[in-house]
């Protein structure tokens, strides 16, 4: 559904995108994720046809995402959907007026949209909401309105953009929810964020953002099983001791490991009558997070050196 190669964006001497090379398939949910400043923005909003790209192709269902033909552009915006991370609603109309106007602007009229607004809105809990102002909404809310406005048109590639910024944990829990039910109806979705616990509740696909490029792209238990560790942990009554191997981070010691059981019990063999201070032991299973950490050098809420 999506084809991405060598695609290309820098902004004055800044190269933000070197080259990205991307692939989604109808159905699936790709989980796209980076550092604030990695560039997923800048990747949704040119395949969005929203920015210019400077090198590089972008496909969607075949068509051309870059043409500047008004036959190719027509198309691609039926296709798509997309819901940026800043909100986009109008604040002093009511939901449903928000919905009329953004499913018409997308060509959805009559019965036909009326149906969808009613599908669209029970799936993200918003039934409820439909005659209240937007502007009026809380933080969750509009945050889901806002998603639905994207899915509104039934699109067969959505991107959602950090959708759950702001959001509470009911909000986040519709929308990982609708999420998964659009994928399963067959829509290719680009889920870009940097909450990596999410991709892992939707059990999507990973693509690695970072320098500009996809360092990895795979399946979450193939990201994982590549490149994560697990991690343990000795908590120690008062200041942790100096142990070679490990990192000291106040009353903790700390390793990345594959074999956390084994690591532990050598580390605690080695504490020279330091094991009477021990408090606490936990083993951490590999996850993303240690995954991303592993391949990119630096954690997720670091802003990226291109930021």
């Amino acid at each position: 559904m999506l084809r991405i190669e060598g695609l290309e964006k820098s902004y004055g001497k800044l190269a933000v995108l070197r080259g990205v090379d991307l692939h989604v398939a109808p159905g699936e949910v790709c989980g796209l994720v980076g550092a604030n400043g990695a560039g997923k923005t800048t990747l949704v909003a040119i395949v969005t046809g929203l920015r210019d790209a400077e090198g590089g192709s972008v496909r969607v269902a075949g068509r051309d995402a870059l043409s500047n033909r008004p036959a190719d552009r027509r198309a691609i915006r039926a296709m798509v959907g997309c819901a940026p991370q800043e909100l986009g609603l109008y604040p002093t109309i009511s939901a449903r007026a928000n919905l009329q106007f953004f499913g018409r602007w997308n060509g959805v009229r009559g019965r036909m949209l009326d149906r969808r607004i009613e599908e669209v809105c029970d799936a993200l809990d918003l039934s409820d909401l439909l005659h209240r102002r937007a502007g009026d909404l809380s933080g969750g809310q509009k945050r889901r309105l806002h998603t639905a406005l994207a899915m509104l048109h039934a699109p067969r590639l959505l991107f959602l953009d950090e959708p759950t910024v702001g959001a509470d944990v009911v909000a986040r829990m519709k929308l990982l929810g609708a999420v998964k039910r659009i994928a399963s109806q067959g829509c290719a979705v680009v889920y870009a964020t940097h909450y990596l616990a999410e991709i892992e509740s939707l059990g999507a696909s990973v693509a690695v953002l970072d320098g500009g490029r996809i360092r990895e792209r795979g399946s979450l238990p193939e990201v994982v099983s590549r490149h994560g560790h697990a991690r343990a942990e000795l908590e120690f009554n008062g200041e942790a001791p100096g142990l070679e191997g490990w990192h000291r981070d106040g009353s903790r010691l700390w390793a990345m490991t594959a074999d956390p059981a084994s690591a532990t019990a050598a580390a605690i063999s080695r504490l020279n009558g330091q094991e009477r201070r021990l408090r606490n032991v936990r083993i951490i299973p590999a996850s993303l997070e240690s995954a991303y950490l592993a391949i990119t050098g630096h954690g997720m809420e670091e802003p990226h050196a291109a930021a």
